[in-house]
């Protein structure tokens, strides 16, 4: 197991080329893909750019704008956004701060790049009817979410560790 650490402590005081307002932390950068952490201020802007490769945009707290072309929207806390490979686009924040994290795919396949873009899915049969192998079907999981942190948690001192 390895363990990365970004956020509070571990941003680079500058993010992206020709941005404004944004720290980030590099999480993993090699021949597969990269992902980063980017942490935008009040009034921070991404400018408008490209990449060859497809991108993902993970809002993972706060919101803020992203742009592609003409088409603007508002994302914000638990929204992802596909940037498709050469698609110009730039993310923003107004009156709020917006943290994200950027996963850009380095060797991605176009078939599959267009299959996310159309939202095509994996059929899974959901019975074993028809031809289907018992090891195919799709079954019900139990689960439950792990309990959170035996330790207390004081917002005053900032984002946790």
């Amino acid at each position: 197991m390895e363990i990365r650490r970004f956020g509070i402590g571990f941003r680079r005081p500058h993010g992206p080329p020709d941005s404004t307002g944004v720290t980030g932390a590099v999480i993993e950068s090699g021949p597969r893909g990269t992902i980063v952490e980017l942490a935008f201020a009040r009034g921070a802007v991404v400018q408008p750019h490209a990449n060859p490769n497809a991108t993902w945009f993970l809002v993972i707290e706060g919101g803020g704008y992203v742009r592609s072309g003409e088409a603007r929207t508002r994302v914000a806390a638990g929204e992802a956004v596909l940037f498709a490979p050469g698609e110009v686009h730039s993310a923003w924040t107004e009156l709020s701060e917006m943290r994200a994290i950027v996963v850009d795919f380095g060797l991605a396949d176009p078939a599959v790049i267009a299959g996310l873009l159309e939202g095509r899915a994996r059929d899974v049969p959901v019975d074993v009817g028809a031809g289907a192998d018992a090891g195919d079907a799709a079954t019900r999981a139990d689960g439950a979410l792990r309990p959170g942190p035996s330790s207390s948690y004081d917002p005053a001192e900032g984002e946790p560790a």
